[in-house]
């Protein structure tokens, strides 16, 4: 028998992790100048990344962190050096010939940063993991496919949202919000490595 209450706060507590509210701005100047085609081919790819993502996590994410020897904390930080990374970038302003990159640079976009790890990052794939190991047996890790499946459906209406927004921000409204967004991404990003670092190292914390 299906526990719909039970799926409902999963479901409810992995689209708080997974914010793909604050994540719009983000995309928004990411995707600057790109065609709408492509903006809409690269939500698609979010989407499906992250409903696979985290459904691989609930069926076999902690044999393959295992596997390579990878903790949770580990990954945190190295998730908060990419999105530091992608943070200076933004902060700075550098542009970037987005008219000019291919189709294969942006799917790699989709996945690397957005996908992985702002979206399906370290808390998101941690918190699958544990909801699954408490879930027990196959049927259980199967039941918890739909709140990740209705998650990733929200990933890709919330994003599909952004064009509407892009469109009457205008061009010198996107430099200003690539500005705040990159230092709000930078304070995002210290936090994952703080947390991180923290766990891996117990006595830095006081």
């Amino acid at each position: 028998m299906i526990e719909w209450g039970y799926l409902i706060k999963v479901g409810v507590a992995l689209f708080a992790i997974v914010n793909a509210i604050g994540t719009v701005p983000i995309f928004i100047t990411a995707t600057e100048g790109w065609p709408d085609s492509d903006r809409t081919r690269t939500i698609r790819l979010i989407a499906l990344t992250v409903f696979l993502v985290l459904t691989t996590a609930i069926f076999i994410g902690d044999k393959i962190l295992a596997f390579f020897s990878i903790s949770i904390p580990s990954f945190q930080v190295g998730g908060g050096i990419l999105l530091l990374l992608m943070a200076i970038g933004m902060m700075h302003g550098h542009p970037r010939q987005r008219e000019n990159e291919t189709a294969g640079a942006r799917d790699a976009v989709a996945i690397v940063p957005f996908s992985i790890p702002l979206l399906a990052g370290p808390g998101a794939i941690s918190s699958v993991i544990i909801t699954a190991e408490q879930s027990g047996g196959f049927w259980g890790h199967l039941m918890l496919v739909i709140p990740v499946l209705v998650v990733a459906a929200l990933v890709y209406a919330i994003l599909s949202l952004s064009m509407p927004i892009a469109r009457k921000l205008g061009a010198s409204g996107i430099v200003i919000v690539t500005r705040l967004m990159g230092l709000i991404l930078a304070a995002m990003a210290i936090e994952f490595m703080a947390h991180g670092l923290g766990s891996l190292f117990p006595g830095l914390v006081k």
